[in-house]
Protein backbone atom coordinates (compact mmCIF):
# COMPACT_ATOMS: atom_id res chain seq x y z
CA UNK A 1 0.00 0.00 0.00
CA UNK A 2 2.21 2.63 -1.37
CA UNK A 3 -0.17 5.48 -1.67
CA UNK A 4 -0.11 7.64 1.41
CA UNK A 5 -3.76 8.21 0.77
CA UNK A 6 -4.90 4.97 0.08
CA UNK A 7 -7.20 6.59 -2.52
CA UNK A 8 -8.48 3.29 -3.63
CA UNK A 9 -10.21 1.70 -0.28
CA UNK A 10 -12.59 3.07 1.69
CA UNK A 11 -12.17 4.65 4.94
CA UNK A 12 -12.27 1.79 7.28
CA UNK A 13 -9.63 -0.32 4.96
CA UNK A 14 -7.40 2.45 5.53
CA UNK A 15 -7.79 3.17 9.47
CA UNK A 16 -6.41 -0.58 9.58
CA UNK A 17 -3.91 -1.00 7.12
CA UNK A 18 -2.30 2.64 6.03
CA UNK A 19 1.27 2.59 7.47
CA UNK A 20 0.71 -0.84 9.02
CA UNK A 21 1.95 -3.17 7.18
CA UNK A 22 3.12 -6.21 9.05
CA UNK A 23 6.20 -5.84 10.54
CA UNK A 24 9.12 -7.34 8.70
CA UNK A 25 11.18 -9.19 11.50
CA UNK A 26 8.59 -10.94 12.58
CA UNK A 27 5.26 -10.69 10.93
CA UNK A 28 3.38 -8.90 13.51
CA UNK A 29 0.17 -7.47 12.62
CA UNK A 30 0.13 -4.49 15.21
CA UNK A 31 2.80 -1.81 14.73
CA UNK A 32 5.21 -2.64 16.99
CA UNK A 33 5.70 -0.04 20.16
CA UNK A 34 9.41 1.67 19.04
CA UNK A 35 10.08 2.16 22.70
CA UNK A 36 13.74 3.55 22.67
CA UNK A 37 14.94 7.22 22.30
CA UNK A 38 18.18 6.53 20.51
CA UNK A 39 19.21 4.34 17.17
CA UNK A 40 22.71 2.96 16.55
CA UNK A 41 24.34 4.37 13.94
CA UNK A 42 26.79 2.44 11.48
CA UNK A 43 29.36 5.56 10.69
CA UNK A 44 30.02 9.10 12.33
CA UNK A 45 27.31 10.98 10.49
CA UNK A 46 25.13 8.82 8.85
CA UNK A 47 22.49 7.79 10.75
CA UNK A 48 20.49 4.66 8.64
CA UNK A 49 16.52 5.99 9.02
CA UNK A 50 16.39 7.55 12.69
CA UNK A 51 19.40 8.66 14.87
CA UNK A 52 17.63 10.39 17.87
CA UNK A 53 13.51 9.91 18.69
CA UNK A 54 12.76 13.70 19.29
CA UNK A 55 13.18 13.59 15.33
CA UNK A 56 11.60 10.25 14.85
CA UNK A 57 10.36 7.36 15.95
CA UNK A 58 8.64 4.39 13.55
CA UNK A 59 5.42 4.17 15.52
CA UNK A 60 4.87 7.81 15.19
CA UNK A 61 5.53 7.17 11.50
CA UNK A 62 2.98 5.15 10.64
CA UNK A 63 0.68 6.69 12.72
CA UNK A 64 0.86 9.66 10.74
CA UNK A 65 0.77 8.28 7.85
CA UNK A 66 -2.71 6.43 8.68
CA UNK A 67 -3.81 9.78 9.97
CA UNK A 68 -2.49 11.89 6.84
CA UNK A 69 -4.64 9.05 4.58
CA UNK A 70 -8.26 9.20 6.51
CA UNK A 71 -8.07 13.05 6.11
CA UNK A 72 -7.18 12.71 2.77
CA UNK A 73 -3.74 15.03 3.48
CA UNK A 74 -0.05 14.52 1.70
CA UNK A 75 1.05 15.18 5.64
CA UNK A 76 0.62 14.37 8.81
CA UNK A 77 2.49 15.89 12.15
CA UNK A 78 2.42 14.46 15.63
CA UNK A 79 2.68 16.05 18.77
CA UNK A 80 2.23 15.39 22.28
CA UNK A 81 -1.52 17.22 22.45
CA UNK A 82 -3.44 19.38 20.58
CA UNK A 83 -2.00 22.77 22.60
CA UNK A 84 1.54 21.12 21.47
CA UNK A 85 0.14 21.07 17.68
CA UNK A 86 -1.41 24.49 17.81
CA UNK A 87 1.90 26.34 19.55
CA UNK A 88 3.69 24.55 16.71
CA UNK A 89 1.42 25.80 14.18
CA UNK A 90 1.50 28.86 15.47
CA UNK A 91 5.24 29.45 15.22
CA UNK A 92 5.75 29.34 11.76
CA UNK A 93 4.00 32.98 11.99
CA UNK A 94 6.38 35.99 13.06
CA UNK A 95 5.28 39.16 15.14
CA UNK A 96 2.51 41.53 13.92
CA UNK A 97 0.92 38.42 11.94
CA UNK A 98 -2.94 38.14 13.31
CA UNK A 99 -4.57 35.28 13.48
CA UNK A 100 -8.57 35.70 13.04
CA UNK A 101 -10.73 33.37 15.69
CA UNK A 102 -13.68 32.44 15.61
CA UNK A 103 -16.12 33.52 18.49
CA UNK A 104 -16.67 30.39 19.71
CA UNK A 105 -13.87 27.78 20.26
CA UNK A 106 -11.93 25.79 22.68
CA UNK A 107 -11.19 27.92 25.73
CA UNK A 108 -7.52 26.49 25.74
CA UNK A 109 -6.84 27.88 21.85
CA UNK A 110 -8.25 31.60 23.46
CA UNK A 111 -5.82 31.28 26.38
CA UNK A 112 -2.70 29.90 24.05
CA UNK A 113 -3.34 33.19 21.86
CA UNK A 114 -4.52 35.85 24.27
CA UNK A 115 -1.98 34.94 27.11
CA UNK A 116 1.14 33.64 25.62
CA UNK A 117 1.75 34.52 22.39
CA UNK A 118 0.47 37.73 22.67
CA UNK A 119 3.32 38.38 24.62
CA UNK A 120 5.15 37.29 21.87
CA UNK A 121 3.97 40.04 19.59
CA UNK A 122 1.23 37.67 17.60
CA UNK A 123 -2.09 39.53 17.48
CA UNK A 124 -5.32 37.78 17.38
CA UNK A 125 -8.90 39.44 16.37
CA UNK A 126 -12.49 37.67 17.37
CA UNK A 127 -15.47 37.31 14.69
CA UNK A 128 -18.62 35.49 14.21
CA UNK A 129 -17.56 32.83 11.67
CA UNK A 130 -20.94 32.10 10.89
CA UNK A 131 -21.34 35.43 9.01
CA UNK A 132 -19.41 35.29 5.62
CA UNK A 133 -19.77 39.19 6.08
CA UNK A 134 -18.61 39.84 9.16
CA UNK A 135 -15.92 37.46 8.34
CA UNK A 136 -14.60 39.81 5.39
CA UNK A 137 -15.03 42.73 7.46
CA UNK A 138 -12.45 40.93 9.94
CA UNK A 139 -9.93 40.45 7.97
CA UNK A 140 -6.74 42.79 8.38
CA UNK A 141 -3.77 42.97 5.46
CA UNK A 142 -1.75 41.20 8.85
CA UNK A 143 -4.40 38.09 8.77
CA UNK A 144 -1.78 35.32 8.49
CA UNK A 145 -4.37 32.56 9.44
CA UNK A 146 -8.48 32.32 9.66
CA UNK A 147 -8.58 29.57 12.72
CA UNK A 148 -11.91 27.43 12.21
CA UNK A 149 -14.32 25.45 14.59
CA UNK A 150 -16.78 23.87 13.29
CA UNK A 151 -18.45 22.20 14.82
CA UNK A 152 -17.52 24.58 17.55
CA UNK A 153 -17.01 23.88 21.10
CA UNK A 154 -18.78 23.91 23.34
CA UNK A 155 -21.99 25.90 21.53
CA UNK A 156 -21.78 23.60 18.19
CA UNK A 157 -22.18 26.23 15.91
CA UNK A 158 -21.46 25.13 11.90
CA UNK A 159 -18.83 27.17 9.75
CA UNK A 160 -19.13 26.79 6.13
CA UNK A 161 -15.61 25.69 5.11
CA UNK A 162 -15.81 26.04 1.81
CA UNK A 163 -16.59 29.53 1.70
CA UNK A 164 -14.43 30.80 4.60
CA UNK A 165 -11.74 29.19 2.60
CA UNK A 166 -12.55 31.07 -0.09
CA UNK A 167 -12.27 34.49 1.70
CA UNK A 168 -9.13 33.56 3.39
CA UNK A 169 -7.36 32.92 -0.03
CA UNK A 170 -9.17 36.02 -1.59
CA UNK A 171 -6.71 37.71 1.75
CA UNK A 172 -4.06 35.54 0.70
CA UNK A 173 -4.41 33.84 4.16
CA UNK A 174 -4.49 30.12 5.45
CA UNK A 175 -7.76 28.35 6.45
CA UNK A 176 -7.21 26.39 9.94
CA UNK A 177 -9.62 23.79 10.47
CA UNK A 178 -9.84 22.39 14.25
CA UNK A 179 -11.82 19.07 12.92
CA UNK A 180 -11.85 17.50 16.33
CA UNK A 181 -15.23 17.20 16.72
CA UNK A 182 -16.33 16.37 13.86
CA UNK A 183 -13.00 14.05 12.88
CA UNK A 184 -12.28 12.93 9.39
CA UNK A 185 -15.26 9.87 9.81
CA UNK A 186 -17.12 12.64 9.32
CA UNK A 187 -15.81 16.08 7.63
CA UNK A 188 -12.73 16.28 5.59
CA UNK A 189 -11.81 20.16 5.42
CA UNK A 190 -8.72 19.89 2.94
CA UNK A 191 -11.31 18.43 0.00
CA UNK A 192 -13.63 21.75 1.29
CA UNK A 193 -10.64 23.92 0.29
CA UNK A 194 -8.57 24.28 4.07
CA UNK A 195 -4.81 24.39 4.17
CA UNK A 196 -4.78 22.94 7.55
CA UNK A 197 -6.21 20.83 9.67
CA UNK A 198 -5.76 20.36 13.73
CA UNK A 199 -6.69 17.38 16.21
CA UNK A 200 -6.53 17.14 19.63
CA UNK A 201 -5.78 12.97 19.01
CA UNK A 202 -6.67 12.80 22.89
CA UNK A 203 -10.22 13.38 22.58
CA UNK A 204 -12.19 11.39 18.95
CA UNK A 205 -9.03 9.78 17.19
CA UNK A 206 -7.50 7.98 20.87
CA UNK A 207 -11.32 7.76 21.70
CA UNK A 208 -10.69 5.74 24.78
CA UNK A 209 -9.52 8.61 27.27
CA UNK A 210 -5.99 6.78 27.73
CA UNK A 211 -3.92 9.42 25.93
CA UNK A 212 -2.79 12.64 25.04
CA UNK A 213 -1.61 13.74 21.88
CA UNK A 214 -1.87 16.38 18.75
CA UNK A 215 -1.78 16.24 15.28
CA UNK A 216 -1.55 18.61 12.32
CA UNK A 217 -2.49 17.28 8.59
CA UNK A 218 -1.76 19.80 5.22
CA UNK A 219 -0.84 18.80 1.82
CA UNK A 220 1.54 21.64 2.05
CA UNK A 221 4.89 20.58 1.20
CA UNK A 222 6.48 23.58 2.15
CA UNK A 223 4.40 24.22 5.56
CA UNK A 224 4.88 20.56 5.91
CA UNK A 225 8.74 20.74 5.59
CA UNK A 226 8.23 23.49 8.36
CA UNK A 227 6.52 21.87 10.87
CA UNK A 228 8.63 18.96 10.54
CA UNK A 229 11.53 21.07 11.14
CA UNK A 230 9.80 22.30 14.41
CA UNK A 231 8.11 19.20 15.85
CA UNK A 232 12.28 18.00 16.66
CA UNK A 233 13.77 21.52 17.32
CA UNK A 234 10.95 22.65 19.59
CA UNK A 235 10.40 19.24 20.84
CA UNK A 236 6.63 18.83 21.66
CA UNK A 237 6.77 14.99 20.27
CA UNK A 238 4.12 12.49 21.09
CA UNK A 239 6.02 8.89 22.61
CA UNK A 240 5.55 6.00 21.25
CA UNK A 241 3.10 4.31 23.60
CA UNK A 242 0.84 7.03 22.38
CA UNK A 243 1.18 7.13 18.65
CA UNK A 244 0.67 2.97 19.52
CA UNK A 245 -2.91 3.83 21.14
CA UNK A 246 -3.59 6.34 18.73
CA UNK A 247 -3.07 3.91 16.09
CA UNK A 248 -5.35 1.53 17.77
CA UNK A 249 -7.97 4.06 18.27
CA UNK A 250 -8.09 5.04 14.77
CA UNK A 251 -9.01 1.34 13.88
CA UNK A 252 -12.38 1.44 15.30
CA UNK A 253 -12.73 5.17 14.47
CA UNK A 254 -15.46 4.76 12.18
CA UNK A 255 -17.49 2.04 13.93
CA UNK A 256 -17.44 4.46 17.15
CA UNK A 257 -18.40 7.76 15.39
CA UNK A 258 -21.25 6.11 13.83
CA UNK A 259 -22.43 5.09 17.54
CA UNK A 260 -21.64 8.23 18.90
CA UNK A 261 -23.95 10.24 16.56
CA UNK A 262 -26.83 7.57 16.94
CA UNK A 263 -26.54 8.32 20.53
CA UNK A 264 -26.68 11.29 20.26
CA UNK A 265 -29.15 12.16 18.06
CA UNK A 266 -31.26 10.13 20.37
CA UNK A 267 -30.24 12.44 23.09
CA UNK A 268 -30.78 15.26 21.41
CA UNK A 269 -34.16 14.77 20.79
CA UNK A 270 -35.13 13.64 24.41
CA UNK A 271 -33.64 17.11 25.88
CA UNK A 272 -35.56 18.97 22.56
CA UNK A 273 -38.50 18.11 24.12
CA UNK A 274 -37.75 18.11 27.80
CA UNK A 275 -39.59 20.87 29.89
CA UNK A 276 -36.39 21.71 31.79
CA UNK A 277 -34.44 22.31 28.94
CA UNK A 278 -34.33 26.00 27.44
CA UNK A 279 -32.55 25.31 24.38
CA UNK A 280 -30.45 22.70 22.33
CA UNK A 281 -27.35 22.89 20.44
CA UNK A 282 -27.06 20.14 17.96
CA UNK A 283 -26.63 20.79 14.32
CA UNK A 284 -28.34 17.72 13.55
CA UNK A 285 -31.44 19.21 14.60
CA UNK A 286 -33.51 20.48 12.21
CA UNK A 287 -33.88 24.19 13.60
CA UNK A 288 -30.49 24.41 14.57
CA UNK A 289 -28.75 27.34 12.27
CA UNK A 290 -26.39 25.47 10.93
CA UNK A 291 -28.35 22.18 10.27
CA UNK A 292 -28.04 22.93 6.50
CA UNK A 293 -24.15 23.61 6.41
CA UNK A 294 -23.59 20.63 8.34
CA UNK A 295 -25.67 18.40 6.24
CA UNK A 296 -23.84 19.14 3.39
CA UNK A 297 -20.44 19.68 4.96
CA UNK A 298 -20.84 16.78 7.26
CA UNK A 299 -21.28 13.19 6.74
CA UNK A 300 -23.73 13.08 10.39
CA UNK A 301 -23.30 15.73 12.90
CA UNK A 302 -21.56 14.38 15.81
CA UNK A 303 -21.34 12.99 19.16
CA UNK A 304 -21.47 16.38 20.87
CA UNK A 305 -24.46 17.96 22.68
CA UNK A 306 -25.09 21.00 24.34
CA UNK A 307 -27.95 22.60 25.98
CA UNK A 308 -29.53 25.46 28.29
CA UNK A 309 -31.55 25.39 31.59
CA UNK A 310 -32.71 28.22 33.58
CA UNK A 311 -30.13 28.63 35.63
CA UNK A 312 -26.46 28.41 36.57
CA UNK A 313 -27.21 26.14 39.91
CA UNK A 314 -30.14 24.11 38.02
CA UNK A 315 -26.98 23.37 35.40
CA UNK A 316 -24.05 22.87 38.44
CA UNK A 317 -27.13 20.26 39.97
CA UNK A 318 -27.61 18.39 37.02
CA UNK A 319 -23.81 18.19 36.20
CA UNK A 320 -23.10 16.65 39.24
CA UNK A 321 -26.21 14.43 39.66
CA UNK A 322 -25.72 11.91 36.21
CA UNK A 323 -24.50 8.54 36.99
CA UNK A 324 -23.65 7.24 33.47
CA UNK A 325 -22.48 10.53 32.24
CA UNK A 326 -18.88 11.22 34.44
CA UNK A 327 -18.69 14.50 35.51
CA UNK A 328 -15.21 15.01 33.50
CA UNK A 329 -13.69 18.10 31.24
CA UNK A 330 -12.70 15.92 27.86
CA UNK A 331 -14.61 14.34 25.46
CA UNK A 332 -14.45 11.65 22.47
CA UNK A 333 -14.06 8.58 24.80
CA UNK A 334 -16.36 5.58 24.72
CA UNK A 335 -17.97 6.93 28.14
CA UNK A 336 -20.12 9.57 28.13
CA UNK A 337 -18.98 12.86 29.82
CA UNK A 338 -20.76 15.85 31.26
CA UNK A 339 -19.62 19.17 32.31
CA UNK A 340 -20.59 22.91 33.07
CA UNK A 341 -18.32 24.73 30.46
CA UNK A 342 -18.17 28.42 32.33
CA UNK A 343 -16.34 27.54 35.47
CA UNK A 344 -14.12 24.41 33.70
CA UNK A 345 -13.36 23.76 30.38
CA UNK A 346 -14.08 27.81 29.58
CA UNK A 347 -12.89 29.28 32.72
CA UNK A 348 -9.96 30.84 30.39
CA UNK A 349 -12.55 32.65 28.35
CA UNK A 350 -14.59 34.26 31.74
CA UNK A 351 -14.64 38.33 31.12
CA UNK A 352 -13.99 37.65 26.97
CA UNK A 353 -15.71 37.99 24.10
CA UNK A 354 -16.16 34.40 23.70
CA UNK A 355 -17.50 33.77 27.17
CA UNK A 356 -20.27 31.18 27.82
CA UNK A 357 -23.41 31.09 29.26
CA UNK A 358 -23.07 29.75 32.71
CA UNK A 359 -26.45 28.05 32.24
CA UNK A 360 -25.01 25.98 29.50
CA UNK A 361 -24.53 21.85 29.55
CA UNK A 362 -22.00 20.44 27.48
CA UNK A 363 -22.28 16.65 26.93
CA UNK A 364 -20.07 13.88 25.03
CA UNK A 365 -21.86 11.45 24.00
CA UNK A 366 -20.58 7.90 24.30
CA UNK A 367 -21.78 4.91 23.03
CA UNK A 368 -23.26 3.23 25.79
CA UNK A 369 -27.15 1.87 25.31
CA UNK A 370 -28.76 5.27 24.36
CA UNK A 371 -31.83 4.07 26.67
CA UNK A 372 -29.73 3.84 29.29
CA UNK A 373 -27.97 7.90 29.16
CA UNK A 374 -31.55 8.91 28.07
CA UNK A 375 -32.84 7.56 31.92
CA UNK A 376 -29.65 9.19 33.31
CA UNK A 377 -30.53 12.79 32.33
CA UNK A 378 -34.17 12.53 32.70
CA UNK A 379 -33.15 11.24 36.79
CA UNK A 380 -30.72 14.27 36.58
CA UNK A 381 -33.15 16.88 35.42
CA UNK A 382 -35.66 15.81 37.75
Amino acid sequence: MADPTGDALRFETRAIHMGQEPEEAFGAVNVPIYQTSTYAQPRVGEPKRYDYARGGNPTREAFQTALASLEGGAHAVAFSSGLGAETTLLLTLSPGDRVLLSDDVYGGTYRLLARVLQGWGLEHDIVDMTDPDALRAAIRPQTRLVWVETPTNPLLKVVDIAATAEIAHGARARCVVDNTFATPYLQRPLELGADVVVHSVTKYLGGHSDLVGGAIVTDDDELARRLVFLQNAVGAVPGPMDCYLALRGLKTLAVRMRAHCDNARAVAAFLADHPKVTKVHYPGLVDHPGHGIAARQMSDFGGMVSFEVASKDDAIRIAESTEVFFLAESLGGVESLIEVPAPMTHASVADSPLAVPDTLIRLSVGIEHPDDLIADLDRALG
